[in-house]
């Protein structure tokens, strides 16, 4: 107790910080740090250092953004930085960290769609830098690209698609509907809804970026994670892709973002040299075989298939139970919207409480390895 008591005193006693120097509080009590100069660089000062430091074809910022709806710049953060800071606090990027990368309801060090994201802004930003990019549109794509995905990984595409005509695409249903609402630059949403290789190419070369920091950042993460997992092992890859880039993932990233900046040095163009790019195809190549597309793997997107399409149903057949209760006929096609984006906005845990609470499911109907809810 003496001791709570010692730290709850330490803790009232920086409330309001420490010495007051010209009438600044200071964090620390030996504070010394500042700036160094009264220099100020407000974001159109910031601007303007873009046209003389940027790459010829680099995506400039321009006062507030590209917006469906006007707005006010921001003082001191460029468009790009605003979007970067809007999906950083988003409520869709923080489900995120409940939702599946490879593993349903993983273990502590297995990736999540949200340590995913970040892995995959670190590529891309790496990349974006090197370049004379424009670092903050690359890490805003890269944070809010998987922002569309639903519960259970690429199967809930698969559960979610008969009820959104064309199919539903986490990378355009994330650009479209769930970041919608926070009225981003036209660049952002356009790098996130066409982050995919089988979308068409991004208009920007940030986008470009961000398309294969992706692909590099979750071939590298996940076979890591399945190394860990026993379902692999290193000696399992295939030589030419072990003799091109290792077996450890800070081999492999180097060896992979390195290839771009050397591509994009030598031809002008986002993208890799044939060796590089072959061995990122055969690692990827070997990842769908042997641990996407394993038996277990089969498994467990069946019953996330079977889970998420039971839900809608019920959402879509009982719409005054959605959040906000739409004013929608129970079976209209408004319903079946407001149900899609209920559904494909929850984390795994919450998707699978709601089938015991909401369905009356029993827990071995659930994704394997789904076994507590506290």
């Amino acid at each position: 107790m003496a001791g709570s008591d010692e730290r709850a005193a330490r803790w009232a006693a920086t409330m309001a910080g420490h010495v007051v120097v010209e009438g600044v509080h200071l964090a620390h009590a030996d504070s010394w740090a500042g700036s160094g100069s009264a220099n100020q660089f407000d974001r159109a000062a910031r601007e303007d250092l873009e046209h003389e430091h940027l790459a010829t074809l680099a995506t400039h910022s321009s006062g507030a953004g590209d917006r469906a709806l006007e707005e006010v710049p921001d003082p001191w953060r460029t468009c790009f930085e605003r979007d970067r800071d809007r999906i950083l606090h988003s409520a869709a990027f923080r489900r995120l960290a409940g939702k599946t990368q490879v593993f349903v309801f993983p273990d502590d060090h297995q990736r999540t769609r949200l340590t995913h994201a970040l892995e995959v802004a670190q590529v891309a930003v790496s990349v974006a830098r090197a370049l004379g990019l424009n670092v903050a549109l690359a890490e805003a794509i890269a944070l809010g690209h998987d922002c569309g995905h639903g519960p259970g990984g690429h199967a809930s595409e698969d559960a979610l698609s008969p009820y959104v005509t064309g199919g539903f695409d986490h990378a355009v249903w994330g650009a479209d509907v769930t970041l919608a609402p926070l009225n981003l630059c036209a660049e952002t949403l356009d790098g996130i809804r066409n982050h995919s290789w089988s979308r068409p190419a991004p208009t920007t070369p940030e986008g470009e970026v961000v398309s294969w920091a992706d692909r590099i950042a979750y071939v590298c993460h996940d076979f890591e994670d399945a190394v860990a997992a026993g379902i692999v092992t290193e000696d399992d890859l295939p030589g030419g892709v072990r003799a091109r880039c290792g077996t450890r993932r800070s081999r492999q990233l180097g060896t992979f973002i390195s290839a771009m900046i050397d591509a994009a040095s030598t031809t002008g163009r986002i993208g890799m040299t044939t060796p590089d790019a072959t061995a990122l195809a055969d690692f990827r190549r070997f990842n769908y075989e042997h641990v996407y597309l394993r038996p277990a793997s089969k498994e467990q997107a069946a019953a996330v298939i079977a889970l998420l399409r039971a839900l809608v149903e019920h959402y879509a057949t009982n719409p005054t139970q959605l959040p906000g209760a739409p004013e929608a006929d129970a079976g209209s096609e408004p319903a079946l919207h407001a149900a899609v984006a209920y559904v494909g906005g929850m984390t795994d845990r919450f998707a699978c409480r709601l089938a015991i609470t909401e369905l009356g499911w029993t827990i071995d109907r659930l994704p394997r390895g789904v076994d507590t809810f506290g």
